[in-house]
């Protein structure tokens, strides 16, 4: 059994793969990490990145108890969720971009069909959404961003 440090790539990687299978997140693209190039797609989300985030994830770690045999790892995976069209109406776009972190809120709830949707599929002990800020600009169109983490708690 190969040891791991951290749990942070796996839970990543499940993130990923739960909102890429989220019937509610169909339409809208899930990005791992920042775009390389400048992003058109109406609606989207980024997982491990937020603009002008200096971080993908924050971790701690520390001894779980005495014996040093496990520790505790507490981290913050950086999201963001975009909503944006050609129109100048900020309100359908606000609207739209808290529908989508809606959905990723409902994707991480365990069901009786993903009962390990609130472990990341079993990467961590637990993991939630925390929401973050509301991001709004006019330009050619309307744009409506919300940052948050998911913040997980793991046992290595």
């Amino acid at each position: 059994m190969a040891v791991t440090t951290s749990r942070v790539p796996a839970a990543v990687d499940a993130l990923l793969a739960i909102l890429r299978a989220s019937p509610a997140l169909a339409d809208i693209r899930i990005v791992d990490g920042p775009e390389a190039v400048n992003n058109t797609d109406r609606h989207r989300i980024h997982v491990g990145w937020q603009p002008g985030g200096e971080s993908a994830v924050s971790l701690e770690q520390a001894f779980n108890g005495a014996g040093a045999r496990t520790r505790d790892e507490a981290f913050a995976i950086a999201c963001y969720a975009e909503s944006r069209t050609g129109d100048k109406d900020m309100a359908a776009r606000r609207t739209k971009v808290f529908e989508i972190v809606a959905a990723v809120e409902v994707a991480l709830r365990a069901t009786n069909e993903l009962p390990e949707a609130p472990t990341l599929n079993g990467t961590v002990l637990w993991a939630h959404l925390t929401t973050g800020d509301l991001i709004q600009a006019q330009t050619e169109g309307s744009l409506a961003g919300l940052s948050f983490t998911v913040t997980c708690q793991a046992r290595i």
